[in-house]
């Protein structure tokens, strides 16, 4: 993002003023939000609360060269939220903590304000705190989202059981796409080789589906509300790994069918553009926020009907194996083959 001028130098309780005064609202369960210590929430009927909590950081998360501060806010909304539709819980409160840099201003900031409640007031999500601080080092962005869930109904990593299948909603690999499509705008150096030429509504989808992507939050509420899944995880740092961790926490081993991977027609295009294979950045591709989940064969009907009478696009992509059977792929050709862990993961 490019700054003509220095922006006017932000007064912190100013800022925290303008902040609650446009962005803050009430419901009947907060009895203090910003302005003390600490925000007061009355506890709703027996119920469990879920908590979780997200770090961006400037040049690891986003760049300020492709993203508006309004897409990283919309972003780091929907990274909290996909924690939450993964729970199976509904959002209701978040917490945001930010980190600026000195060539910020009160403008930028609330541009980034702005981004984070267009995603989080459509799901009556109330803003009731958070801090600022100043940076050195580039602009940090830290939320903590609260949700909850009827006491003793939640989806966990920890119920898939051997026989049960996989599924995953939406389509894979998109916002991976996007993000290289992103880059390569960036990138003042020319490509090493020829790109295809992509359409641009593919090129369009692909980005809006990196910098506006959607917590499936109504997917992970029927899912636990109607018992449905017996486990479920959000895939934020890629297929391949994402399914790993839920296969560690349920201690058992996984075979998908690469053939099977939901991929969108712009992501099979620009693969094709790229000469890229559309089944690798399906495997690789995090931060889609779609969910993986599993169920019991004898659950398939149901998933079928609800997801067609609900709009939901719900794939099945593989089954439970005992645990030593590893993370196996069967792939066009017909062979079996381990599933590589390309996803994302901080300081590998």
């Amino acid at each position: 993002m490019a700054l003509s001028k220095a922006p006017p130098r932000i007064r912190e309780f100013a800022l925290i003023r303008t902040l609650a005064r446009r962005f803050a609202r009430h419901n009947t369960q907060l009895i203090r939000g910003i302005g003390d210590d600490a925000a007061v929430l009355a506890a709703p009927a027996p119920g469990w609360w879920h908590v979780t909590t997200d770090l961006l950081a400037d040049g690891i998360h986003f760049d300020l060269r492709t993203a508006s501060l309004e897409s990283v806010g919309y972003r780091a909304a929907m990274a909290n939220l996909s924690d939450i539709a993964a729970m199976g819980a509904v959002p209701r409160y978040v917490l945001i903590s930010l980190a600026v840099p000195s060539e910020f201003g009160t403008r930028q900031v609330v541009q980034l304000y702005t981004g984070l409640m267009q995603a989080c007031r459509p799901r009556h999500v109330v803003l009731i705190g958070g801090d600022t601080s100043a940076s050195k080092a580039g602009l940090f962005v830290s939320l903590t989202l609260l949700g909850t869930t009827e006491s003793g109904q939640a989806l966990f990593r920890h119920g898939a059981r051997v026989g049960h299948h996989i599924y995953v909603t939406g389509t894979l690999g998109d916002s991976l796409a996007g993000l290289q499509l992103l880059a390569h705008t960036a990138s003042k150096r020319p490509a090493h080789r020829p790109f295809s030429p992509l359409r641009t509504t593919h090129k369009n989808y692909l980005i809006n589906r990196h910098l506006r992507p959607t917590a499936r939050l109504a997917e992970g509420q029927w899912l636990n509300r109607a018992r449905v899944a017996t486990a479920a995880i959000d895939l934020s740092d890629g297929l391949s790994g994402d399914l790993r961790h839920l296969c560690e926490e349920s201690r058992v081993g996984a075979e998908i069918d690469l053939s099977t991977l939901p991929i969108s027609a712009a992501c099979r295009a620009y693969a094709e553009s790229r000469r890229l294979d559309p089944a690798v950045m399906a495997l690789t591709g995090g931060e889609d926020y779609e969910l993986l989940f599993t169920a019991p064969p004898a659950k398939q009907g149901a998933i079928a009907r609800h997801a067609r009478t609900h709009g939901f696009h719900v794939t099945r992509i593989g089954t439970i194996r005992p645990r030593q059977f590893g993370m196996r792929m069967n792939t066009p050709n017909g062979a079996m083959k381990p599933i590589p862990n390309t996803s994302y993961e901080h300081f590998r």
